[in-house]
């Protein structure tokens, strides 16, 4: 199991996932700055990051993983065609 990352390490792998790592609007800020979001916040938004890279990845070798299967159904059936003649 991986470590749960906290605190500058947690906010750099954030960055580097390209995930948002403000919280919620300061409403009362007249310079309209928003605070950095919990630890547990952005602990939740970077599983959540990894987790649709790590499918997208998934998705793409079950993509090539079909298409080598009907390719290979379709050499079967002209290697079948070709010693019937």
């Amino acid at each position: 199991m991986k470590k749960i990352l906290e605190g500058d390490v947690l906010e750099q792998r954030a960055r580097q996932l390209g995930v948002d790592i403000q919280g919620d609007p300061i409403t009362n800020s007249y310079v309209g700055r928003h605070k950095r979001a919990s630890d547990y916040e952005l602990q939740r938004r970077v599983i959540e990051a990894e987790r649709s890279i790590r499918e997208s990845k998934l998705w793409k070798v079950a993509f090539i993983s079909a298409i080598a299967s009907v390719a290979s159904a379709v050499i079967a059936l002209i290697a079948v065609l070709s010693k019937c003649k």
